[in-house]
């Protein structure tokens, strides 16, 4: 069993006290690593060297910072295949999967690395100039969930990096282990100080959020949890992008190919074991097809592999951890309870926290499994008679992150995507991110956006320059 070290200032730590948490296999319960569990001396000396490393990082041209932020993603593409077996014996993923998010990671590292910060001339005469320009904030603290543990990761510490800022990263401590081993690869590539990985248990989240020397948190996690996140920033009026929960609705209307758009919206629910922010966690069935695409939907989940990801031909993998498999239990057993009618594949019992996919048919509007966002492999699918119903039980949610329409008839799913309230709105299509998209949520789902120029603009202040010219 190896032990992992944090990154701070360029060196490989221990926790100042020695203290270490165990990393579990979910597909096995059995413990494959363990890792420091910072003190708050130890997060104080990440945050310090981050501070101490930020204006010459600042001062460094914007060319300059994009070069090194493309060596970062370089050597973590070299180092793929390796980073991709840890990532799935700590994840649980399948390990074709495993390596896609990686190298998406990579991908989008590369892609941010070309965006730069504006100059805008609001003004121009002979007598003065006026310029806006968007300055770096300082120190950044990101912290990333299980779910995509490197994606999540990257696709803040990129653009935080290459808007001049420096990074204090905070892994989950489920999934911890690949960007400990990404830090240890592009330890040489940055000046130390510039990037910072520390890890630790439930109390270093309230301690990042509360730092003084912390200028923005990038979080993505759990609504609830967004809420602390934003109560301990208050204090000190820290920047904030927040991507939290979504419990979006897919609309399938009458006219769709049921035996094209089933897998479709099959892995639209269940990919990563349903453990997706922007899963499709309401499927919402025109009324005239919804018998037949319940029955198919059934006999595709009943095809579909599950097991440990480290195996060939695997399809689905665990639920990430204990708690979050015993949550989704907790949904099944609350449907159960109210006489929905569960339908799912046989599943032996066996090591791991292995759900297969549930759809639970027709549950009424009211219920948790509807409610609630599950993030797990079990989604409420739901009748619905017309476009004004169905829209109106779309939109009755606190999230508002995404949602997806199916159909043939593009105009009338052009209408709907206007009246839905949420950041993203697919048509015919479902989880598309692109570097140059800006995504982010309404209503509880989040606050600001990742991605794009706009994604970029989030880790900066705005500064007018205004310059008098003649007398």
């Amino acid at each position: 069993m190896s032990t992992y070290r944090m990154l701070i200032n360029g060196e490989a730590k221990a926790a100042e006290d020695g203290s270490l948490l165990s990393v579990i296999n979910p597909a096995t319960e059995a413990v494959i690593a363990e890792i420091p569990n910072a003190t708050r001396n130890d997060l104080n000396a990440a945050v310090a060297a981050a501070k101490a490393a930020f204006p010459e990082w600042r001062d460094h041209s914007i060319p300059e910072r994009q070069a090194l932020v493309t060596a970062f993603a370089d050597a973590v593409a070299a180092e793929v295949e390796s980073l991709a077996a840890l990532f799935t014996a700590e994840q649980g993923r399948p390990l074709d999967l495993a390596r896609a998010e990686i190298m998406n990671a990579v991908t989008f590292m590369k892609a941010i690395a070309r965006f730069s910060p504006p100059v805008t001339v609001l003004e121009e005469t002979p007598e003065r100039r006026v310029e806006v320009h968007h300055v770096p904030l300082g120190v950044v603290a990101a912290i990333a969930p299980w779910n995509f543990p490197v994606i999540l990761a990257l696709w803040k510490v990129a653009p935080a990096l290459v808007a001049g800022n420096t990074v204090v990263l905070k892994p989950s401590p489920f999934t911890p282990l690949v960007m400990l081993r990404i830090g240890e690869i592009v330890r040489g590539i940055l000046p130390p100080g510039v990037f910072n990985i520390v890890t630790g248990g439930d109390q270093l989240g309230p301690w990042l959020s509360a730092h003084p020397d912390i200028d923005k948190i990038s979080f993505t996690g759990s609504t609830a949890t967004g809420r602390r996140v934003m109560a301990g920033a208050a204090p000190t009026l820290k920047r904030l992008t927040l991507e939290l929960g979504g419990n979006d609705p897919a609309i399938v209307l009458g006219d769709v190919d049921i035996a094209e758009t089933v897998p479709k919206i099959f892995w639209a629910a269940f990919r990563n074991s349903g453990q997706i922010c922007i899963a499709a966690k309401r499927i919402l069935v025109h009324h005239s097809i919804y018998d037949r695409f319940r029955d198919e939907l059934a006999a595709f989940a009943s095809t579909i592999r599950l097991g440990d990801g480290a195996e060939a031909g695997v399809q689905m993998g665990p639920i990430q951890n204990r708690l979050q498999y015993e949550r989704v239990n907790q949904l099944i057993a609350d449907s159960r309870s109210h006489g929905h009618v569960l339908i799912a594949p046989a599943w032996p019992v066996r090591p791991g926290f292995f759900i297969p996919p549930i759809i639970v048919d027709n549950p009424p509007d009211g219920s948790r499994i509807v409610r609630e966002e599950p993030f797990g492999p079990i989604v409420p699918l739901q009748r619905f008679s017309d476009i004004e119903e169905v829209i109106a039980r779309a939109n009755d949610s606190e999230f508002g992150l995404a949602a997806s329409i199916w159909t043939k008839n593009l105009d009338l799913a052009d209408n709907i995507a206007g009246r839905l309230e949420c950041g993203t709105v697919w048509i015919n299509d479902i989880q598309y991110l692109r570097p140059g998209q800006p995504f982010g949520g309404h209503k509880q789902s989040g606050i600001g956006v990742e991605g794009g120029v706009e994604g970029l603009l989030e880790y900066t202040n705005t500064k007018t320059i205004v310059r008098r010219i003649a007398a």
